[in-house]
This record gives C-alpha cells, structure tokens and sequence, in this order.
C-alpha cells in the first residue's frame, strides 16, 4: 500500500546529476526527462526524471489503452476522464510544495489531433507519424534536481531506499552513434510555400482571417541513439523547457524556449512567443538586438494576436471575467535567442477542473485559426501530414 504523501530522500546534488541518472534509462520505454537546459534563464530552476509507470495510457483514435501491471484494458470514453480517473485512484494527496513541483502524477505528451476529443472535426491529416495522439505515464517516484537551490531529491509514494537501490542498479546498453543519414527535406517546394503565403495574403486583407501559421515540416533520415542527439540539442541550444520522452515505439526530442501552459493554485498561465532574433558576441550589439525586437510592429502584432487567441481559449476553463494579461509583451532573452514573451494569467473554474486544462492544451495551439478565419476549412486542406505534439504534462 502507498503512501498518501511521497517520502523524501536527500542526495547529493551536482549540476549533471539528472543527464547522469538517465542515462542507464534513455532506452526503457517511458523513461522521461524535463530539462532546464542549464540556461541562464528565470525559468531554469528545476530538472525532474521519472521511468518504470505503475499505470500508462495510450490514445489512437477513438481508442485509449490502460496499462496498470498485468492489467491491460481498452476504452472508447473521453481520455482526459480516463486520464483523471486513474490519478485519483492512486489516492495521492501531497502539501504543495514550491521546492517539489512534480510530487507523482502524470507525465507524458498531448497530439494536436487529440483536439478532435474536445472539438468537431474533420478529419484532414493522414497518419504519416507512429504517434500516439496521448501517451501518459502515472509515476509513483520522481528524482528532482533544484539548480536554485542545489538539492537533489528522490521522492517516492513507496520506499525511497528501494528506489534509489534499483535507480543505482541500472546499466546502459552500448548504443550506435547517431548521426543523420540524409539531408533535411521540407513536405513542400519553396515555390509552393511562396504560392501558399500569396494566398494567405489575400485572405489577411479581404478579411477572411485574423490569423494564420503557416508552418512546414523538416524531415531526415537517421540512426543511432536519440539520446544522443538530445544532449548535442540540449547542450547547443540549452532551451529552458527541455524534454526527452522515451515511448515504446518512439522517442519525442524537444528544445523549447517556451512555457505553454502552467497551472498551479487554480491560476493558468500561458507565455506564448512570437517573435525571435539571435544572441551576438559583442554585448552591445546584443541590446541592440533586444532593441530592435522591441520596438518591431510587425512582431508586436503578432504577439497581440496569440495574446488575443490564448486569451480566448482559456476564457473556457478560467472563471468569467479573471482573464488578464498584466504586461503585454516584453524582450525575453534565452541563451541563444532573445524573444518576444507574453503572460496571460487567468484563474481556473476550480481545483477540480484540471482534465479541461489538459483538454485545453490539445486545442489551445491548432485550433484558434479555425474559430476566427472563414477560410479554415480550406487551409486545412492544404496539409495533409499529421501533427506533432503538442505538450508535455
């Protein structure tokens, strides 16, 4: 029987002690890590590893599957209900900890084709990429680094010394190098983008739409091992929300520089980003840069508009009328770029409202344009390929 609050063990902390912890772990399926990129960064603060799930769920389609130990089942139902029904049978209730921000629970990775749970849909894209479109893990233990503070901390809901003697137990397997096999290749031709941009143009200034993203997609062969190529990512680019998501049949890599959603004591908060130029040597034409970012219409107005869009979308989860947005916009430098940040934070309907949350994150990126542009349905068509993830929980 678990406890109902985590057990605590101190370790020794060091700044690589997470990577260093992973690495026996980065080939087991839903072996995750949240890294802070060792950025100079407000928002550097905490890593958190998690492996080895007492429950995992898994949604393609309209169907999700459970795994809890032996126990293997299959549902149709809504998955962020499936999803909060298995965390409330772990009877977990942890203190609210600001030093301990992940205390057990779910962790895993949202699709934007899973907005098509929340929303009406058709159904454009082909199922180009093995992804699910949701895979969450329920972890009973975490190991924290908090780089502020210089704490290492195993927390578990069984016994820390079990833990921490299997964590020390594990040993990585001799791994290929990686390396690209073949050029990147975007999914359309630069004339096909150029003509693609032409026409939402016309859209913009006929008033057919507010806001479009016109995005393409970056494809290459490889081989190797991708944990491998996570640490040259994170090592370059030492994004402060950082992820490698180890699946059974896949591995999600990612470097972001920003905070989509944070919920915390019923209050949401978003920092969307719009607008980028790069770090230089030279300090002063650096605040030039930041400067030049800050004082750009074009990208002030693209930063107004996500403000706009996200504001809307968590207006539906968010008690009526607490949606607010203190500062608007500012120059936001990370170590390789410095950016255009918006906060926006509202507070949620109630504690309990948390899957609408998790719903929210599935819909809140894609699916804005289609509420406010009457050619949505014809954009869409322009795109067949499936969607990456959206978020990780």
């Amino acid at each position: 029987m678990s406890a109902t609050a985590p057990n605590l063990k101190s370790l020794p902390y060091t700044r690589t002690a997470l990577l260093e912890h992973f690495a026996p772990l980065a080939q087991q399926p839903w072996a995750m890590l949240l890294h802070s990129g060792f950025a100079e960064h407000s928002h550097n603060r905490f890593d958190i590893l998690v492996a080895d799930p007492c429950t995992t769920l898994t949604t393609r389609g309209q169907i999700t599957e459970i795994r809890r130990g032996e126990d293997d089942r299959q549902s149709q139902e809504d998955p962020f209900s499936l999803l909060q029904e298995e965390l409330e049978q772990q009877q977990w209730h942890p203190a609210a900890d600001p030093n301990l921000p992940f205390q057990g629970g779910a962790l895993g990775l949202f699709g934007y084709d899973l907005g098509r749970r929340v929303e009406k849909l058709p159904q454009w894209a082909q199922a180009d990429i093995a992804l699910p479109d949701m895979a969450i893990g329920i972890y009973d233990w975490a190991l924290i680094a908090d780089h502020h503070r210089q704490t290492l901390t195993l927390l578990s809901y069984g016994d820390t010394e079990q833990r921490w003697q299997w964590l020390n137990a594990q040993r990585p397997e001799p791994q290929q190098a990686f390396a690209l096999t073949s050029r990147w290749q975007a999914n359309m031709t630069r004339q096909q983008y150029g003509e693609k941009f032409q026409r939402i143009q016309h859209y913009l200034r006929s008033g057919d739409c507010y806001q479009i993203n016109l995005a393409q997609r970056f494809s290459a062969d490889y081989q190797g091992d991708e944990w491998q190529a996570f640490q040259q990512l994170n090592a370059s680019n030492r994004a402060p929300f950082s992820a490698f998501l180890r699946l059974p049949d896949n591995a999600v890599l990612s470097v972001s520089p920003e905070r989509f959603l944070w919920l915390e004591n019923r209050h949401i908060q978003t920092r969307p980003i719009k607008g980028t130029l790069p770090r230089l040597d030279d300090a002063d034409q650096d605040a030039q840069q930041a400067q030049r970012l800050a004082h750009s219409a074009k990208d002030r107005a693209e930063n107004l508009m996500i403000v706009d869009l996200l504001r809307n979308d968590i207006g539906r989860v968010a008690e009526p009328g607490s949606v607010r947005v203190p500062n608007c916009s500012w120059s936001n430098p990370s170590p390789q770029s410095i950016i255009w940040s918006a906060p926006s934070p509202p507070s949620c309907r109630n504690a309990q409202q948390q899957p609408n949350c998790c719903a929210l994150a599935s819909r809140v990126a894609p699916l804005p344009a289609r509420q406010k542009c009457g050619r949505w349905k014809s954009l869409r068509s322009w795109s067949r390929s499936g969607a990456m993830p959206t978020a990780a929980a």
